[in-house]
């Protein structure tokens, strides 16, 4: 008389368990490094736009803006956007994310004072 197997043995149940575990502790890491830099892009992407916001907004005032509700610019969800300083010579601008590496990006224009961590007009710089 032959006993058939029916199943998976304990132990090769458990081993399945602890590699599929392990291949979860190697990929979780990396995917929370993938959304952290997809958050930075869009905040880069955001100054950006706004830079375009501002020079329209310049060509119907004749100076910039602080108030991004005068704008025509939504920044992405989670984002959110500073203006510290505007006027009619220039402005500068930065964006954080709270899930974002690294957290800060900003970017200024003209002749107002440079926005850490940007040092050259019109170039978004992030830290």
């Amino acid at each position: 008389m032959r006993h058939q197997r029916l199943g998976f043995t304990l132990i090769e149940l458990l081993v399945v368990i602890v590699v599929i575990g392990i291949l979860a502790a190697i990929a979780i890491p990396r995917f929370r490094e993938i959304k952290g830099k997809a958050y930075m892009a869009s905040m880069k992407s955001d100054l950006r736009h706004l830079a375009i916001a501002e020079e329209v907004y310049l060509y119907s005032h004749q100076t910039y803006t602080t108030e991004l509700d005068s704008l025509e610019f939504t920044p992405s969800p989670g984002v959110i956007i500073t203006i510290p300083e505007a006027d009619g010579t220039g402005w500068g601008a930065t964006s954080t994310h709270p899930n974002a590496y690294p957290h800060l990006c900003s970017i200024f224009f003209g002749e107002v004072a440079p926005v850490a961590p940007a040092t050259s007009a019109g170039q978004v710089a992030c830290q």
